[in-house]
């Protein structure tokens, strides 16, 4: 009893944080989406302080700047919470639908600097890789369309340009109109209006492992009906990172550049190791292996080092 009574109280005086990591980079007193057209403006022009990379993150940087490409679809393992962060909101999804992510982004190469395109709270998102992956606390993938599919990306990227400046606010409703958008909807978006279907949505209760989570299933519809205008319900059609049988993964146009890899970005969890991807240009003999060295790359354009 005593054991689950401090458990009880830990809980009411130190509660999870809710915000994500990247969250947590607005300077105090900042009000806005720091991620946002206006903010990122403000920064190139140096109305805004530079965003401090730690030693973490100059490696990150240099992983993307060396591997990654415009139009890449990056995944990862979140930690996006509800609840005032009581609830695992991407754990959750990620295990009911059986993938070893819950988020999806797209690459751009923009004036020499690796970025991706989300959508955060509050809205769609461009946060430079390093910053991307402060938000990845589990498994990393990164996908690539093949060579025959290749001429969409530049359609694909002016899609992602384009909602970004609209400030198309994040769909807590997962709804499939365009008026709001979750990170992986974005992703299917883009590449639709490039004329490429990556997926079919599927039902939230046809997730894969869901019955194996009914007290969350539950909880979650119980919660959608109390704060949502349109509460998602087990037969609301959704879109999922997914894995080799369903959803973004599964994508017969895309092939994999780095496999499903636990290498979280975020602080205090980083294994110390970088992936390599996939010998891409040999897709019959794929090989991959890790490395901790830093890798050379130039400095940011938007980021400054430490001591810097």
């Amino acid at each position: 009893m005593t054991g689950i009574l401090a458990w009880f109280l830990s809980l009411v005086l130190f509660p999870p944080e809710e915000r994500e990591m990247t969250e947590r980079f607005a300077p105090p007193g900042f009000v806005g989406h720091y991620w946002g057209p206006e903010a990122t403006e403000a920064r190139e022009e140096g109305k805004l302080p530079p965003v401090f990379l730690t030693p973490e993150m100059v490696r990150w940087d240099q992983w993307g700047r060396q591997y990654l490409r415009d139009g890449d679809i990056v995944f990862r393992m979140g930690d996006a919470r509800l609840l005032h962060g009581y609830f695992p909101m991407s754990r959750f999804l990620a295990n009911c639908s059986n993938s070893p992510f819950s988020h999806t982004g797209i690459v751009s190469i923009e004036k020499g600097q690796t970025v991706v395109y989300d959508v955060t709270r509050p809205a769609v998102a461009r946060q430079p890789f390093c910053v991307w992956m402060q938000d990845c606390v589990g498994n990393f993938g990164v996908k690539r369309l093949k060579p025959s599919y290749r001429g969409a990306i530049p359609q694909v990227v002016a899609y992602c340009q384009r909602v970004f400046q609209e400030k198309v606010p994040f769909d807590y409703e997962l709804g499939l109109d365009d008026s709001h958008l979750y990170c992986i909807e974005l992703t299917l978006k883009a590449y639709r209006s490039a004329g490429i279907v990556l997926c079919k949505p599927i039902a939230l209760g046809d997730m894969e492992r869901a019955p194996e989570y009914p007290l969350c299933m539950y909880g979650l519809r119980f919660a959608a009906k109390l704060n949502q205008e349109h509460p998602i319900d087990f037969d609301s059609l959704v879109y999922f990172p997914g894995n080799e049988r369903h959803g973004i993964w599964s994508a017969p146009q895309l092939m994999t550049v780095v496999p499903p890899t636990y290498c979280p970005g975020y602080p205090g969890l980083s294994t110390g190791l970088l992936p390599v991807p996939l010998a891409v240009d040999d897709e019959n003999k794929p090989q991959t292996r890790k490395v901790s060295n830093p890798l050379p790359g130039a400095r940011p354009s938007e980021t400054r080092r430490p001591g810097a």
